[in-house]
């Protein structure tokens, strides 16, 4: 079981890029870039968690550092809270991971990573640029870790 509340979800850096995962759909008529992330399972801390998600949906290995952002998701999120957390790479190579839960296996695959520049916006791509649930989050990022905005 899953609680679906608070968005748990991994910011894992590395040399001034952050990693994306991409969710498309089976039927090919959509696809977004996100952090990788998810709902805490029944008994489980923040911290497994969030190491967890990581393994499943990028193949790495990772260290929780610190809680950096905790605040209400997008009104339009299935979660009412998304909390952020920063995370080190302990080992693995970044590769699309898969989705446990039936039902959303169901619709979308982890299909692609991306490891995204934050010392620049100017090769996010429109897709990035003009989503206005990943784009806030990112310049929010940018912002807290201290890279022009």
């Amino acid at each position: 079981m899953t609680d679906r509340h608070t968005r748990y979800q991994g910011v894992i850096l590395q040399d001034h890029k952050v990693l994306l995962i991409q969710h498309s759909s089976h039927t090919g008529e959509w696809s977004h870039w996100l952090f990788p992330g998810g709902g805490m399972e029944l008994g489980e801390t923040p911290e497994q968690c969030i190491i967890r998600e990581m393994k499943e949906e990028t193949n790495l290995d990772v260290a929780v550092v610190k809680l950096a952002v905790d605040e209400p998701d997008h009104p339009d999120s299935a979660y009412q809270r998304r909390k952020s957390y920063l995370c080190q790479i302990l080992g693995g190579e970044a590769a699309p991971g898969y989705e446990p839960e039936l039902e959303a296996s169901s619709v979308y695959a982890i299909s692609a990573v991306r490891w995204l520049d934050l010392r620049t916006e100017n090769n996010w791509g429109e897709e990035i640029l003009r989503d206005e649930y990943l784009y806030p989050q990112l310049s929010q990022l940018r912002k807290l870790l201290g890279y022009n905005s």
